[in-house]
C-alpha cells in the first residue's frame, strides 16, 4: 500500500548536493490499471498500481536490464526522465524522507516533492514543509502515468 502526499515546489532547497539521488527514467504500458517500467540508477522495475489519490495499492516486481530496455519501447506517450533527490526529515517526522523529483526531457521545469507515510492518520497530520507549494495530492494531473499522456498541466 503506497500513502503519499504531493506538492509543488515555490523554491529548491540549497543543499540539494548534500542528498543521495537518482536518475530515473519511466514509461506507462497502460493507466487503467497503471503499469509502469522503471529505471531507477542501476535497479529496474515493473510496478502496478491501483485507483486513488493519497492511498493506493503498490507492488513492485523485479525487471532486468534487457527486459527494461524491451518494455519501455513499448510505453505509450511521454517517457519521463527526472532526478529523485531523497531528503530526510528529523523531529517529529524522523523516519520520513522527501522524494523531491526534478522533471527534464518534455516535462522539464516540474518539481514536485513527495512524501511517503506509514498510514493515513501520519498523512493527514504532517505539517508541510516551508519550501513546499500548493498540495497537488487530490489533483490525478500530478499523477506521473498522466502526465504521461497529457504532459505538463495548464
Amino acid at each position: 500500500m503506497e500513502i503519499e502526499r504531493k506538492f509543488l515546489v515555490k523554491e529548491l532547497p540549497g543543499n540539494l548536493d548534500e542528498y543521495e539521488s537518482k536518475k530515473l527514467i519511466q514509461g506507462y504500458l497502460s493507466v487503467e490499471p497503471v503499469i509502469r517500467a522503471r529505471r531507477e540508477g542501476d535497479d529496474y522495475y515493473m510496478t502496478y498500481k491501483g485507483k486513488g489519490l493519497l492511498t493506493r495499492e503498490e507492488y513492485n516486481l523485479p525487471l532486468t536490464e534487457e527486459s527494461f530496455n524491451h518494455l519501455i519501447k513499448k510505453a505509450d506517450g511521454i517517457v519521463i526522465e527526472k532526478t529523485r533527490h531523497y531528503l530526510p526529515l528529523s523531529g517529529k517526522d524522523e523516519g520520513l524522507t522527501v522524494e523531491l523529483d526534478v522533471f527534464s526531457g518534455e516535462l522539464s521545469g516540474l518539481i514536485i516533492a513527495e512524501v511517503e507515510f506509514p498510514s493515513e492518520e501520519a498523512a493527514k497530520a504532517f505539517t508541510p514543509l516551508p519550501w513546499f507549494g500548493e498540495e497537488k495530492t487530490y489533483d490525478s494531473a500530478y499523477h506521473n502515468s498522466t502526465l504521461s499522456r497529457e504532459g505538463l498541466p495548464k
